[in-house]
Parts: structure tokens; C-alpha cells; sequence
């Protein structure tokens, strides 16, 4: 496996990344502004990523757009969408995509999950090997989306303690949260290389072990996620625990995407760990 990307995924995801940072919300206020959402809706139907596997693309580059949107905390469709592409693409006919998002509406306020079945009732007409390759999928691109979830947490994050000052001086040049931030770092290096395993493994490997490796991806992620938004929270202060401030949003986002296809410790065997 060469875990580089090549020159077209660094381009997708260069793409992918100023799409978000120019139409995802800066503010939580943003969150509710109908124009933006609209623009954003327009550009991203655009792009035409939703149905990036109909087009021959990889589980990687669905990867790479889904962590880009979550690290921007982009506020439209993607993750149903583009998993009922891939499973329209494997029966061979178009695949309705649900809407419904009250289960989560007051948790995700970027509205990620809108659209996402995770047991849709055509996954039983495919054969069994399909059937695990989309479930890779769905494992590698939420995962993908706790790895996105932590960046955007991990950069507001440092990007508040380079401005917050507290005795004379920026609260990150102080080593009790340099340190903080630097075990954040850290995670986020560790998930994104788990990551990528996981997401080539969806079209590299035998399907058993695409899954295998999609859940090892998923536990992994999802506690480094988490912990790297309480982080944020807390290298904000009195201030991140108050609506205004976007840490909460990251960590909802996390919430949510952990709780999709959810995979515990125990859940995964001695040999799936490396310690038979």
C-alpha cells in the first residue's frame, strides 16, 4: 500500500477543503443563514461529488471529501448521498435517498447524518461480498468525518490559544497547553494514517478484511476525535463551554458520526488488533 496521495486526490482534496472554508459556517450564528446554506447546497450538487463511485471513484477520494466537509463543518448532504450512490451502483439502478434527520436534529447542527440509512433494505438483494464492501465504505467515510471533525476542533483550538492572552502572554506559550495540543496533534496523525489504511482497503482487500480494517478505523477515530473536541473545550475555557464558540459543533458532529455504524472495543477480535 502507498499511502501517498496521488496528484489528482491532493487536487480533489485541495477542492474539497476551499469549498468548505469558503461556504461552511464561521460562526454558529452562520448555522441558520439560509442564503449560505443555499449557495452551499448549489456548489456542492455542482461538484457532482455525491456520486463520485458511480464514477469509478475511490473509497479513498470519498475519504478525502468527507473529512474535508467535516473539518469545515459543512452543513449539506454528503455522506447519504454519496453511500446510496455506491449501493445504486452495485444493484444497478438508481437507490431513493431518505431525508429524514429528526433523530439527530438537535445534536448535529450541521445536519450530517440527513440522508444516511444504515441498514437500507436493498443491501439484502446484494451479494454478500458487495455487501461488506459498502459496509467498509460507510465505516471509512464516517470515520472519515470524525478525522475532518478533530482537525477543524484541533485548529480553532490552536488558533485561539496563539490570540488569548492570560498574565501578559498567549495562553500557548504556556507548556500545560502547548502540551494539550500537542497529544491533539498527535491523535489526529494516528487517525489519519488508520484512516487511509481503511479507506483503500474498501477497494484493495478481500471484503472481510475491508471491514476488519474499517472498524479498527472507526474505534480509533472516534476516541481521538472525541477527545481532541474535549480538548478544544478546554484550551478555550469558560468561553468554550458557551454556545457562541464553534467547539461545540465539532464535538456534536463527533457525537453523531460516532453513534453511525457503531463499533466498540470489544466488538473487534484479538487477531483484528495484532495481539494473537
Amino acid at each position: 500500500m502507498d499511502v501517498r496521495l496521488t496528484s489528482e486526490q491532493r487536487q480533489l482534496r485541495e477542492a474539497a477543503a476551499k469549498l468548505a472554508d469558503d461556504l461552511g459556517p464561521d460562526a454558529v450564528g452562520e448555522l441558520s443563514d439560509e442564503g449560505r446554506i443555499a449557495r452551499l447546497e448549489s456548489t456542492v450538487a455542482a461538484t457532482e461529488w455525491r456520486t463520485l463511485r458511480s464514477d469509478g471513484a475511490s473509497g479513498v477520494e470519498v475519504a478525502i471529501i468527507a473529512e474535508e466537509f467535516a473539518r469545515g463543518l459543512v452543513d449539506v448532504p454528503f455522506l447519504g448521498p454519496v453511500l446510496a450512490d455506491d449501493l445504486a451502483r452495485r444493484l444497478d439502478r438508481e437507490v431513493a435517498v431518505a431525508a429524514e434527520e429528526a433523530a439527530t436534529a438537535g445534536v448535529d447542527l450541521t445536519r450530517s447524518t440527513v440522508g444516511v440509512v444504515e441498514a437500507p433494505a436493498e443491501l439484502a438483494e446484494l451479494p454478500g461480498e458487495d455487501a461488506l464492501r459498502w459496509q467498509a465504505l460507510a465505516l471509512a467515510a464516517t470515520g472519515a468525518d470524525l478525522v475532518g471533525a478533530a482537525r477543524g476542533a484541533h485548529a480553532l483550538a490552536v488558533d485561539y490559544a496563539k490570540v488569548r492572552e492570560q498574565y501578559g502572554s498567549t495562553i500557548g506559550s504556556y507548556q500545560a497547553v502547548a502540551h494539550l495540543l500537542a497529544e491533539g496533534l498527535a491523535l489526529i496523525e494516528g487517525s489519519i494514517s488508520v484512516l487511509r489504511h481503511a479507506a483503500w482497503a474498501v477497494d484493495e482487500l478481500p471484503a472481510a478484511e475491508a471491514v476488519r480494517a474499517a472498524k479498527i478505523a472507526k474505534v480509533y477515530c472516534a476516541r481521538a476525535a472525541r477527545t481532541v473536541c474535549e480538548t478544544a473545550i478546554q484550551v478555550h475555557g469558560g468561553i468554550g463551554n458557551t454556545w457562541e464558540c464553534l467547539a461545540h459543533v465539532y464535538l456534536r458532529r463527533v457525537l453523531v458520526a460516532t453513534e453511525l455504524w457503531p463499533v466498540k472495543l470489544e466488538d473487534l477480535e484479538v487477531t483484528d488488533l495484532g495481539l494473537s
